[in-house]
């Protein structure tokens, strides 16, 4: 796409991104057929196009307006025209920027304003928000209808944080949500991994994976998130930690990113790159772990639907890795129309876009649920609250799901291929990235995986 940079942004490092970006895309609207609320609202102003075209406007000199502003805010960012574009225009990058410029010039209403203000606080304040959840569990009764479907249901037993010391460690995400929303998928991370010899290991000091403000107005608020983790976690690498697994896809691919958002800070660049190389979706960790090994006793089976969420199968590109290991434990699938699209949370899109968040996420449920599954499962604590809210059928954490099978069926070390992961897309750090998942990670890693290879041999 011909691009010529309005003044202010040439040779400026956001410019030389948006240009790029811009010049990559041949209009060729492949894009309209996957997105969510093109399909919904039949606007080209809100398909990846058509924002695309309204940024270059901006970035060429136009001065945004409100609604601008608004076919911004209604973007999902969900990255399914990533998956789709066949000239792989990196659209959410150039979202970025845009929202930016724009969110810079032109004025939110003030109600408006202060509702997201609001909102981003009351998340991130930690405290806050789990005390809030732990009441809303208690008093759920006596709410309205509303405010009952934001409050998740438990569907497993808690249980405790595991108390062995390993040589093998991790660190695992201290979320700022997930905790008071889904309290028992943090344990039941930390089980699953501890009984494959692997202590997970969560930094108090560190928070916020800082994508929720970063992608509400609040870019700075957002990356003192990433700053004040690397700094929480360092300590830890330091020491020989051997990498960052994540139980939240949204939160995954956040700090896959941290190597390209801290890229212009000299204090900072080198250990975000290092950060970024090192974390793994749980999914991507797991599957090397326990994908190898199957059940000692057979396992009844049980009809489920795994909803993957955007972050995972568009974001990081991870396909078809949990949907194996799940068929392994006794799982089965049924097979899931529109697979690609978005369920309507995105974040706080649930509340910020509650009208086009309840179409989607209708629809969504109309296809998870179309072969009567007796489990909905997924990899996202937005997808499962927002999901959950909207439907009896259980809705839960796939780890929660497989610990629960780990624990009828035992675990042997009989060989079982999973398929090959989607190349990691990430630039920053990928390549190193790869080549640790292929060498098991750390030196107590790469020792097992060569005893297994001389064992196969």
């Amino acid at each position: 796409m011909e691009t010529h940079l309005a003044e202010r942004f040439l040779n400026t490092p956001d410019g030389e991104v948006a240009e790029r970006i811009l010049r990559a895309c041949v209009h060729c609207g492949f894009c309209t057929a996957t997105c969510p609320t093109y399909q919904i609202l039949g606007d080209e102003q809100d398909s990846p196009r058509g924002r695309i075209y309204l940024m270059k406007q901006v970035l060429e000199g136009a001065t945004p307006t409100l609604s601008t502003l608004r076919h911004l805010d209604r973007c999902l960012t969900c990255r399914n025209c990533e998956s789709t574009c066949p000239s792989g225009v990196h659209y959410s990058r150039l979202l970025d920027i845009g929202r930016r410029v724009v969110a810079s010039e032109v004025r939110r209403p003030r109600g408006e304003a202060i509702g997201r203000s609001v909102l981003h606080r009351l998340i991130s304040h930690k405290p806050l928000f789990d005390s809030l959840m732990k009441i809303g569990r208690v008093a759920r009764p006596l709410l309205p209808a509303a405010l009952q479907a934001k409050i998740p249901h438990v569907h497993v037993p808690i249980g405790k944080w595991p108390t062995q010391t390993h040589a093998r460690k991790i660190l695992m995400l201290n979320n700022c949500v997930q905790e008071g929303m889904l309290p028992a998928v943090d344990k039941a991370t930390a089980r699953v991994l501890d009984r494959l010899g692997i202590q997970a290991i969560i930094e108090r000091k560190s928070g916020c994976c800082g994508s929720l403000p970063y992608h509400m107005d609040d870019e700075e608020g957002g990356l003192a998130d990433v700053r004040r983790n690397i700094d929480a976690w360092w300590p830890h690498i330091e020491q020989g930690l051997e990498a960052i697994v994540i139980n939240i896809s949204g939160c995954s691919a956040m700090v896959k990113d941290y190597g390209y958002l801290m890229r212009l800070d000299p204090a900072y660049a080198e250990k975000a790159a290092r950060i970024s190389a090192m974390t793994f979706d749980l999914s991507e960790w797991l599957a090397r772990e326990l994908g190898s090994r199957r059940p000692k006793t057979a396992l009844p089976a049980q009809r489920l639907v795994f909803h993957p969420p955007c972050t995972l199968q568009h974001a990081q590109k991870i396909r078809g890795v949990v949907e194996a290991m799940l068929t392994t434990w006794g799982a089965e699938l049924q097979p899931i129309q529109e697979s690609h699209l978005c369920c309507g949370s995105a974040g706080a899109y649930s509340v910020l876009q509650p009208e086009l968040s309840q179409k989607l996420r209708s629809r969504k449920l109309s296809n998870l649920e179309r072969h009567q599954p007796e489990v909905i499962l997924s990899a996202n604590v937005g997808c499962i609250g927002h999901l959950g809210g909207g439907t009896q059928t259980p809705v839960m954490h796939w780890i929660e799901w497989m610990e629960q099978r780990l624990l009828a069926g035992g675990v042997t070390d009989e060989r079982i291929e999973m398929p090959e992961m989607a190349p990691d897309t990430h630039e920053e750090g990928a390549s190193v990235r790869n080549t640790l998942k292929a060498t098991a990670i750390t030196r107590p890693g790469r020792e097992a995986a060569a005893e297994k290879k001389a064992e196969a041999a």
